[in-house]
C-alpha cells in the first residue's frame, strides 16, 4: 500500500522585510499662496535668527528712547545753564556778592527752571499724582549736585588760588556743572521720574482714571515703545 500523502500544516506567509526608520520629513508651510519647505534644522536656525533680530530691535528701541530722553534733558539743561550763568554773573558784578553765595543763588534759580522743564516736557508722561514725593526727591538730588558744583568752585577759588572771573566761571559752569549734570540725569531718571514700568506710569493701585484721554494715549505709546 502506497504511503499516503498527508497535507502538512499550512506554511506561514513570508514576513515583509523591516524598513529603516524614516527621518522626520520637511516642514511645509504655506506663505503667500506658495509652498515653502524647511527642514527641521533650517526651522531651528530661522527661529534663532528671529530671536536675535528681536533682541537687536528691542535694544535699538531702548537706545533710541534713551537718546530722545537725553536730548530733551539736555535742552532743558541748556536753558537752566543760561539762567545759571546769567544769575551768577549778575550777583557777582551787579550786587557784588561773594562767589560761593552767588553760585548758590544762581543754582537755586536754575533748579526751579530745570524742574519745570523736566516735569512738563521731558517726563510729562509720568504719574502726576506723586508731585510731592517727586518734588522732594528732585530738590534733594539737585541739592547734592549743587554741593558738587560749588565744591569744585571752592577748590578752584580758595584751594588753588584761581580767583579771576574767568577761572570762577570755568570751575563753576564748565567742570562743576558737567559733573553735576551727569549726576542729575542719572538720579532723575532712576529715582525721580521713573518710566520703566506700568506701575510708575499709571500708579500701582489707582489705575489711570485721573488722567485725561490724551495722557492715557501718550502713556500707552510710551509703554509700547
Amino acid at each position: 500500500m502506497a504511503a499516503g500523502t498527508g497535507a502538512g500544516p499550512p506554511s506561514r506567509p513570508a514576513r515583509p522585510p523591516r524598513t529603516a526608520l524614516r527621518e522626520p520629513g520637511p516642514l511645509v508651510s504655506m506663505c503667500g499662496g506658495g509652498r515653502t519647505t524647511t527642514t527641521g534644522t533650517g526651522h531651528s536656525e530661522t527661529m534663532g535668527e528671529w530671536g536675535a533680530a528681536r533682541t537687536v530691535r528691542r535694544l535699538r528701541t531702548r537706545l533710541e528712547r534713551l537718546a530722545r530722553e537725553a536730548a530733551k534733558f539736555g535742552a532743558v539743561g541748556a536753558v537752566g545753564f543760561l539762567v545759571n550763568v546769567a544769575v551768577f554773573n549778575l550777583c557777582i558784578h551787579t550786587f557784588q556778592l561773594a562767589p560761593i553765595r552767588s553760585g548758590v543763588i544762581s543754582q537755586v534759580v536754575a533748579i526751579g527752571t530745570n524742574y519745570l522743564g523736566n516735569r512738563y516736557w521731558t517726563y510729562r508722561h509720568t504719574d502726576k499724582r506723586r508731585i510731592r514725593r517727586e518734588t522732594a526727591l528732585f530738590f534733594a538730588f539737585s541739592g547734592v549736585a549743587l554741593v558738587i558744583e560749588n565744591a569744585v568752585l571752592a577748590v578752584s577759588h580758595y584751594g588753588l588760588g584761581f580767583t579771576s572771573p574767568l577761572a570762577d566761571n570755568i570751575a563753576k559752569n564748565v567742570i562743576g556743572l558737567g559733573i553735576g549734570t551727569v549726576f542729575r540725569f542719572w538720579t532723575y531718571r532712576t529715582w525721580v521720574f521713573r518710566t520703566g514700568s506700568a506701575g510708575r506710569i499709571f500708579g500701582r493701585s489707582g489705575g489711570s482714571g485721573n488722567l485725561s484721554s490724551k495722557e492715557k494715549s501718550e502713556d500707552r505709546r510710551v509703554l509700547l515703545k
